[in-house]
């Protein structure tokens, strides 16, 4: 299964990289695509994601084709098919 992975904010810059394609095993988790792209981008950890469990920290939330935000009860859910993940901030400034 193919999804397309996009990176906002801090992601894209610790990464240096807007966006990839992943091709995944049928219910792969929102939770094991957050650890993969932490083994991928190890710069991430510590900054975005935690450095212990990989989890992503406070204010970095993961959105599902731009219209809502995983919350984290839906962690162990699986995308589908195509589905656009766009990892972000979620603090604004002004």
């Amino acid at each position: 299964m193919k999804v397309s992975v996009e990176f906002n904010g801090i992601f894209r810059i610790l990464t240096k990289t807007s966006h990839l394609t992943l091709d995944l095993a049928p219910g792969t988790t929102f939770c094991e695509i957050i650890r993969l792209l932490g083994e991928r981008y190890p710069e991430l950890a510590g900054e975005v994601l935690d450095a212990d469990d990989g989890a992503l920290i406070g204010s970095n939330g993961l959105n599902l084709n731009g219209k809502r935000m995983i919350q984290p009860a839906e962690l162990d859910d699986a995308p589908q098919e195509g589905d656009r993940l766009i990892f972000m901030s979620v603090l604004a400034g002004g």
